[in-house]
């Protein structure tokens, strides 16, 4: 899959033992507005998240839509965006270098079920589905910037919005 750029906090050594991760996001776009969690500190985020052990990243962007949004994905039409790497301390082993493989893949929507099926930890950041524009997603997200994860997926919608300006090829 294409590089899109890579987020690096430069806030580690590079003999540090690294923990990798790898996660799927799902843009789904819909009459200009796009698919997202919403938290209640008002901060967006592109629905996906990791494999469970032996799934396929497919698999896993669709379990991960289905829980996150209720939504049930149109299997036939999920297309390869680009990768995002980010480098940074992991947050919670000091001393690790945490570095994340991000894929994403622009999706479309076979039906919205309304039922969802949320991490505790998800729950508790008071997460919703929500429908938002480019701009305010940027904008609000650059408000907020509470998670780590906050950075990835809105440097990701100003990537998409550089690229629209400039072609109409990563148009929904």
């Amino acid at each position: 899959m294409e590089m899109l750029f890579v987020i690096d906090a430069k806030d580690y050594e590079k003999d540090w033992p690294v923990i990798e991760k790898t996660t799927v996001r799902a843009v789904i776009e819909r009459d200009g507005l796009f698919a997202c969690q919403r938290n209640k500190l008002g901060e967006y985020k592109i629905p996906g998240g990791g494999p469970d052990p032996g799934e396929s990243l497919q698999d896993a962007l669709i379990r991960e839509v289905r829980d996150e949004m209720g939504f049930i994905l149109d299997t036939s039409y999920i297309e390869p965006i680009g990768q995002i790497d980010e480098f940074r301390e992991d947050a919670f082993r000091k001393g690790k270098t945490f570095v994340r493989h991000t894929f994403f893949y622009r999706c479309r929507i076979l039906e919205e079920t309304g039922k969802t099926n949320m991490t505790k930890s998800e729950i508790a950041l008071g997460f919703t589905p929500a429908w938002a524009d480019i701009d305010t997603i940027i904008r609000e997200n650059r408000l907020c910037m509470v998670e780590k994860w906050n950075i990835r997926d809105t440097e990701f919608f100003v990537w998409l919005k550089k690229q629209r300006e400039n072609t109409d090829v990563y148009r929904g």
